[in-house]
């Protein structure tokens, strides 16, 4: 099964896809209004726009340094977990997201890295909880705010994780609980992006290493902007060894190309019968 994540509508419509995936809010904080005949895509704790207006959003580490686009490390800007109002406004995208349609994917969710955060509001919480290691703590926060999450879809709950199945490391660095996120989530998504997939051996890897930590399904995106296609066949061809799905993010065109060509290949090595088959039979030996 294949599918496409997109910003453009249309495509999820693309017979070439069994499944589409929209991005409702994304990192950048840019919104749309949701689909009905997609699967509808929300940023979570990744929102530049939100960090912009408030600052004080953003996670801190123990020594202040802020989760934001310009160091090291974080790609976008981040918004900390604990607070109350944003994710209330989360609630409120995800709302509008069933309204539509019943299925949601959860996007960008957990902690930046592990020594975050750190921020008053954050200390507070961790001394007031029932716990004394901090790890825990932040995954008892991340688990509950996707229990709140789940309970407003109706529909299958789709949930990103970041490419890292090395047991423990999803726990430190985000405050994901497998064990614990598993019992909400229905199928995870695992993004697998390399601008050209020269080698594959890695994707094999990390799909494999996904296959062992969990029980739940889970779909392998692959990155398909400007990928030379013979090589973005490759990597789907290892990727669909372990994902219930494969999804192309961002360059449906590419997808499509990949998929008829994998697909003309498929036909061009059919046969029927033995060779010869027909004329001696013609010749009623």
């Amino acid at each position: 099964m294949y599918g496409v994540v997109t910003r453009n509508a249309e495509e999820v419509r693309w017979p070439e896809f069994d499944r589409g995936f929209y991005e409702v809010k994304d990192v950048t904080g840019r919104s749309a209004e949701p689909i009905t005949d997609g699967v509808n895509m929300v940023s979570c704790f990744g929102d530049n726009a939100a960090a912009d207006a408030d600052p004080s959003l953003v996670p801190v580490d123990d020594m202040g340094r802020p989760a934001t686009r310009d160091r090291t490390y974080f790609d976008w800007d981040y918004v900390c977990p604990s607070r109350e109002d944003y994710r209330e406004g989360l609630f409120e995208v995800i709302d509008d997201c069933v309204e539509a349609n019943e299925d949601v994917r959860l996007d960008d969710i957990g902690f930046p890295r592990a020594e975050y955060c750190r921020c008053g509001v954050c200390e507070q919480r961790f001394e007031e909880s029932s716990h004394d290691d901090r790890f825990a703590w932040r995954a008892d926060v991340i688990t509950e705010f996707v229990e709140e999450a789940v309970e407003r879809i109706p529909g299958r709950v789709y949930m990103t994780l970041y490419p890292d199945p090395y047991p423990g490391h999803l726990y430190e660095r985000a405050g994901l609980d497998l064990e614990a996120l598993e019992e909400h989530v229905d199928e995870f998504v695992v993004p697998l992006y390399d601008t050209a997939y020269e080698t594959t051996y890695w994707l094999e890897t990390i799909a494999r290493g996904f296959d062992s930590a969990l029980e739940t399904p889970f779909s392998v995106e692959l990155y398909a902007v400007n990928v030379d296609v013979d090589n973005l066949i490759h990597a789907l061809e290892v990727a669909e060894e372990y994902g219930e799905s494969v999804l192309f993010g961002y360059e449906a065109s590419n997808a499509r190309a990949a998929l008829r060509r994998q697909q003309a290949d498929e036909r061009e090595g059919e046969t029927y019968g033995e060779p010869g088959s027909e004329s001696r039979s013609q010749s009623g030996e």
